[in-house]
């Protein structure tokens, strides 16, 4: 069934409301916020004005040169954002590294599982 022009789409649980959507907002949080570093990735916290976590992702050509690499690193960590429950309100940004090529998708969504603990001790819930 063809999509109509002008229908929004969203990606099943992922919400606009639980993304950064505009250039300015990844600014911010890569600019003020703290920098986590894990094997395959960097993660940038910052506080949030709302009142759920929300994430941006960046995935360079140079991290991850082919196309597939990229969107299933995205997939990831999109898929573990949207199962983790009760995160912080504050804004992530998670940008792969080069070492995310030789890493398994377990391993990656083991990291990121870890990352997510770490993040609500480091941030208590409001």
């Amino acid at each position: 069934m063809p999509i109509a022009p002008g229908n929004k789409i969203t990606i099943a649980g992922f919400p606009r409301s639980a993304r950064l959507l505009t250039p300015a907002a990844f600014k911010q949080v890569i600019g003020s916020g703290r920098r986590r570093r894990s094997p395959s990735f960097t993660a940038f916290e910052s506080s949030s004005g709302g009142s759920a976590a929300r994430l941006g992702l960046t995935v360079a050509k140079k991290a991850l040169p082919l196309a597939v690499a990229r969107n299933r690193f995205k997939r990831i960590v999109r898929e573990s954002f949207r199962q983790q429950s009760g995160l912080p309100p504050c804004d992530v940004v998670i940008m792969a590294t080069p070492n995310a090529r030789k890493v398994t998708a377990g391993q990656l969504a083991a990291e990121l599982t870890e990352y997510w603990g770490r993040l609500r001790e480091r941030w208590p819930a409001s």
